[in-house]
């Protein structure tokens, strides 16, 4: 049974599937550029403050160029498999479990420089827009939760 993307005024909700399965999916901006196993979710989820990627890298496998952004920090968490980011010429190793902040400034590449699949989530936010974190702007109501 496929499993339904949902869209309303209060959540949005989309089915990746597996992380090994992310492999079949191409992000291709234009004719002369695509990235194998890259899928952007700003756009089905709505997102309005965050744009996220998720990612899975065949074996032995890596972006080929260097990059910077203008305005978004990015944070890059490994999910499975191990990797391998270059930041502004340092070699930063990546495992399950690693969380990597950079700044928009900062010269990056990612590989997956082993035999098994590399999976990891990119998150990307305006760099200082951050005003108020959830101890700070969330807040409780007097509605308790129903799981029934």
């Amino acid at each position: 049974m496929k499993k339904k993307n949902i869209t309303n005024s209060a959540h949005s909700k989309i089915e990746l599937g597996a992380f090994k399965d992310l492999t079949a999916n191409t992000f291709q901006p234009n004719p002369d550029f695509k990235i194998e196993g890259k899928r952007f979710v700003k756009d089905e989820l709505g997102l309005t403050g965050t744009e996220m990627s998720f990612n899975t890298m065949l074996p032995n496998t890596a972006i080929p160029f260097l990059h910077k952004h203008k305005e978004n920090e990015e944070v890059y968490i490994a999910i499975k498999g191990q990797g391998q980011m270059i930041l502004n010429d340092t070699h930063v190793d990546m495992t399950e479990g690693t969380v990597i902040k950079v700044a928009t400034d900062t010269e990056r590449a990612i590989r997956n420089n082993s035999n098994e699949l590399f999976s990891y989530i990119v998150i990307q936010a305006k760099e200082n827009s951050l005003e108020n974190s959830t101890v700070s702007d969330g807040y409780g109501i007097e509605k308790k939760p129903n799981w029934n």
